[in-house]
């Protein structure tokens, strides 16, 4: 399989074009042939060019079918585009190979594939991620390494530290979500995946612990939480505190959503609005096992894991 990358821009607009060019430089020294798409860097208002240009964007790049598809950045547009893109012309180039690789906005186009074509997809960094100035710290060894990993099939899982009480947990289920503000803007849509017994991870920036709660909130009401098997979150920064707060925080929110429903919610994932990301495949069936604190969430058939798995089926508790 060839090691073709293009960058093109589905969302929103990018403000300079050197991120991306240099980007595109620092991929093509870790050995992918890159490609920028014709209108990446196409302006109309707030997006990377008006909807027509990036639906069509999109539909070239799935035609291409490259080895890696990298959003140049996330932003906000691709709602706008769902009721039309043709998930057939999509799910025919992740056959030939191609991984659409993003998150932020990319969530919709992620869980677009995923309901409309089963079709894996990637999250994980945004070109922008590789176009960093070397005077800002230039691009995260972490994400770099994950995303080289996940895109020559190498990567097989990840790992993080999470809360105590979790000690013991081992499940197997469909790896799904995304931005938290995209994944409840597509519930009740032609568009959301109806996943029962899956992984959820969800993530998100800017936004104050009561908004996450009632996005969470509006999951769980919806029945989406009491449906996984386990709800894993990973970075919500970006927040300023309000004098109202009086004490409340992301840990009160956690703990409101946790006490209405029955699925364990995990913290602690590295991925989100952060430097250092990890690539998570979405749609995979995923293990899930936590030692201590130690999570391991891997996508290949441990035989060991299996056998656990089995078992656990045979002989439920």
């Amino acid at each position: 399989m060839s090691n073709s990358l293009t960058l093109y821009t589905p969302a929103g607009v990018l403000a300079k074009a050197q991120p991306i060019k240099r980007a595109a430089k620092r991929l093509a020294k870790l050995g992918f042939e890159v490609s920028i798409d014709e209108a990446a860097f196409d302006k109309h208002q707030r997006f990377g060019g008006d909807d027509d240009t990036r639906l069509a964007a999109i539909h070239r790049v799935a035609a291409a079918a490259p080895s890696v598809a990298l959003a140049t950045r996330g932003g906000y547009g691709l709602t706008r585009l769902l009721d039309r893109i043709d998930w057939a012309l999509l799910a025919k180039s992740v056959e030939q190979g191609t991984r659409w690789v993003g998150q932020s906005d990319l969530t919709a186009l992620q869980l677009g594939l995923l309901t409309h074509a089963k079709a894996q997809s990637w999250a994980g960094p945004l070109g922008v991620d590789f176009g960093r100035p070397d005077k800002d710290g230039g691009v995260d060894d972490v994400t770099q390494d994950c995303f080289t990993e996940a895109m020559s099939g190498q990567l097989e899982a990840v790992g993080f530290r999470t809360e105590k009480g979790f000690d013991g947990l081992c499940l197997r289920g469909q790896l799904w979500g995304g931005n938290l503000c995209m994944v409840n803007s597509m519930l009740g849509t032609a568009h959301f995946p109806r996943i029962k017994g899956g992984v959820l991870f969800l993530e998100d920036i800017n936004e104050h612990p009561y908004r996450v709660e009632r996005s969470l909130l509006q999951l769980a009401q919806a029945g989406v939480l009491d449906a996984q098997k386990a709800i894993v979150l990973g970075d919500f920064g970006g927040w300023r505190a309000s004098p109202l707060d009086r004490g409340y925080d992301l840990k009160s929110a956690i703990a409101a959503v946790r006490a209405v429903t029955k699925t364990p919610i995990l913290t602690g994932l590295p991925f989100g609005h952060v430097d250092t990301k990890v690539c998570l495949p979405v749609g995979a069936k995923v293990d899930l096992v936590v030692q201590g604190r130690n999570v391991l969430l891997g996508w290949q058939n441990d035989p060991l894991l299996k056998h656990e798995h089995d078992q656990e089926q045979a002989h439920p508790h």
